[in-house]
């Protein structure tokens, strides 16, 4: 279980706007954090308003703690010169929870495809690069239900391990929700399960 991937790497605030200039075409860069589907369709519709007698909004987004949504989008570059390459740089910097666009404003020349693919690809690494990138740890969130003269092994346990203590209710019978990573789950709650007079319950989303 240690071999499996508990923790991901995502940005809490937008990047600052770059702008990458190939032969008069402009390409304008954002990266932005998101967490849904309705999330992503605000942020385009906004860039759509403010540019919006740009050509092409292209983008790609990632998301899911295990990297497990994603989405290229050329919007009428050609096909894999655009949407592709962003994406790319969302591999390469590892990064998931994330939207980023790339706008085009047309400057009269052609590119190519191989000059699209590099100009896309410029431009989202830019953006990415103004962005403060954190990791996060992957956590199971588990409830553990005790009377009250087990508080003092519940709490060495928690202090112990290094658990996050997320909610608590202490009254004669007491209630904690603690989050514990990925690697470790299995482990702890075994050791929780085996406590005396203590049940722990996983929570799942």
């Amino acid at each position: 279980m240690d071999s499996e991937k508990d923790t991901y790497k995502t940005i809490l605030k937008p990047s600052k706007e770059v702008l990458f200039k190939e032969k008069g075409s402009k390409f304008f860069g954002y990266a932005f954090p998101v967490t849904s589907e309705e999330n992503i369709k605000e942020h385009l519709d906004a860039l759509k308003k403010q540019h919006h007698s740009a050509r092409h909004w292209c983008y790609a987004w990632q998301l899911g703690k295990g990297y497990e949504h994603y989405r290229a989008n050329d919007d009428g570059e050609p096909s894999n010169s655009a949407g592709m390459p962003i994406y790319g740089q969302l591999q390469s910097f590892d990064v998931t929870n994330i939207l980023v666009v790339v706008v085009r404003y047309f400057g009269g020349t052609k590119l190519g495809v191989g000059g699209l693919i590099q100009a896309y690809k410029t431009t989202a690494q830019m953006a990415l690069e103004t962005c403060k990138i954190l990791k996060r740890t992957i956590d199971e969130s588990y409830v553990l239900k005790f009377e009250y003269p087990e508080m003092n092994t519940v709490m060495r346990i928690i202090k112990d391990e290094d658990l996050k203590l997320i909610n608590q209710k202490m009254e004669l019978s007491c209630e904690f929700e603690i989050a514990v990573r990925k690697k470790d789950a299995e482990r702890i709650f075994e050791l929780f399960k085996n406590t005396y007079k203590v049940t722990i319950k996983q929570l799942t989303d």
